[in-house]
């Protein structure tokens, strides 16, 4: 029995240097095309030239570990310990961010044990998806903040009201003795229905007396660096 362990624990990859050569050099073509479709999907948003280069190093590097632990269990082992203590701090910009990652450790990890076919067959079909569905983005928020006195409150709630046609969502509603401060959250595409009435939302409301101000904030969901 202690034979047997003995062997499993010393188990080690027979690759020639041809073969891992050609893993390596397959995990970097692959790594080309997630570099080319993370190009292609974050075209004009938050593209990052460096995240988009460390995908394919981060994809050869992979492979480069699996075609080293090959079929040694204590190795790989050893290797999964000293992975654990490894903390990353970089903040993701972008959920698809992570499908990349994980993109470039699975293509990495299949071209480390030389199966090819699966690398390649979900790397098209991940491909094709993210080339389609890729380009989608969130519509932002639109926030509108203002600050005007507390005895028009129902003044300014209706203005917006009958600006936005009931789309405004009011989130805040902060006051004091003297003024009030409301928050409306609504989408793009209901802001700018407002542009198409005779006055514009700040127009109104800056007709009602002692308006302090009016501000409008666009927000979303982006994390930045």
């Amino acid at each position: 029995m202690k034979q047997i362990i003995y062997s499993m624990l010393e188990q080690s990859g027979t690759l020639t240097t041809e073969e891992m050569v050609l893993h390596i050099l397959v995990s970097a073509v692959l790594g080309g095309c997630i570099y080319l479709s993370y190009y292609i999907s974050h075209a004009g948003t938050v593209y990052s030239k460096k995240f988009n280069v460390s995908l394919i190093t981060l994809t050869v590097l992979t492979a480069t570990v699996m075609t080293v632990i090959g079929n040694n269990i204590a190795l790989s082992l050893g290797m999964v310990g000293a992975l654990s203590i490894v903390r990353f701090r970089t903040a993701i910009k972008d959920s698809r961010d992570t499908t990349y990652i994980f993109w470039t450790i699975i293509v990495g990890i299949c071209c480390g044990v030389g199966d090819y076919t699966v690398a390649v067959m979900g790397s098209s079909v991940v491909f094709v998806i993210l080339l389609i569905l890729g380009r989608v983005r969130n519509d932002n928020r639109i926030l509108l903040i203002i600050r005007g006195p507390r005895s028009e409150e129902q003044q300014i709630e209706s203005v917006v009201f009958q600006g936005f046609k009931g789309r405004a969502s009011l989130r805040v509603k902060n006051t004091t003795q003297d003024s009030i401060e409301l928050i409306y959250e609504m989408t793009k595409k209901v802001y700018l229905l407002n542009g198409k009435n005779e006055k514009t939302i700040t127009e109104a409301l800056y007709e009602i007396e002692r308006m302090e101000y009016v501000n409008i904030v666009t927000q979303n969901d982006e994390i930045s660096g």
